[in-house]
């Protein structure tokens, strides 16, 4: 009887932690936010949301050069989202701030930026009218216009591929999980002895 009441409380004592594991992993989940960007002509487009698929409403949005210096900030809209032009050829690391704590953060490459919104017009010969240098504008514009909606989707997906990478603190905290029950079943194990 006594080796079964030993067994019950380790039984006990695993289904208790199991229980604290699964609903600690959600509390730590309801404090992320999620941020991706992807840039689409001149603008950058970012969406944030909650793990559960909520919008992130009314969220900070601040962006940053490499060196740290504040670069712009706005709110997210109704759908999460916050589009700006980019105020500088520079790596934009852009957080959001939701409410009750929740932030995160996603990096935009220079290389992943347009080039600066002045667009170098390549000489036309001199025989060339003002017309033709005007229709070759309006003819690459159209081209990248349709390029960018047909890739947009795709951006999108890979923008979230992105984010939903597992960081080196999330592994390290998964080991800590299970040194942490190890030692509990070790603890109780040496008792029973």
């Amino acid at each position: 009887m006594i080796k079964f009441f030993g067994f019950a409380k380790v039984l006990c004592v695993f289904a208790l932690l199991g229980l604290l594991m699964t609903t600690s992993t959600d509390v730590a989940f309801a404090h992320k936010v999620n941020i991706f960007a992807y840039v689409e002509g001149d603008m950058v487009y970012t969406e944030s949301y909650f793990p559960d698929g909520k919008k992130a409403i009314g969220g900070l949005i601040e962006v940053y050069d490499s060196q740290g210096n504040k670069l712009l900030d706005g709110k997210t809209n109704k759908d999460g989202q916050f589009n700006f032009k980019p105020p500088k050829k520079d790596d934009l690391k852009i957080v959001i701030n939701a409410s009750m704590g929740h932030r995160n953060s996603y990096v935009l490459l220079v290389d992943e930026l347009p080039d600066s919104t002045e667009e170098k017009v390549t000489e036309l010969p001199e025989t060339s009218s003002k017309f033709t240098q005007v229709g070759i504008e309006q003819i690459k514009k159209v081209v990248d216009d349709s390029i960018n909606l047909r890739l947009r989707p795709i951006m999108k997906k890979l923008a979230k591929l992105e984010q939903g990478k597992v960081s080196f603190v999330e592994v390290i905290g998964g080991i800590g999980y299970i040194f942490g029950i190890a030692g509990v079943a070790f603890y109780f194990l040496s008792k029973k002895r």
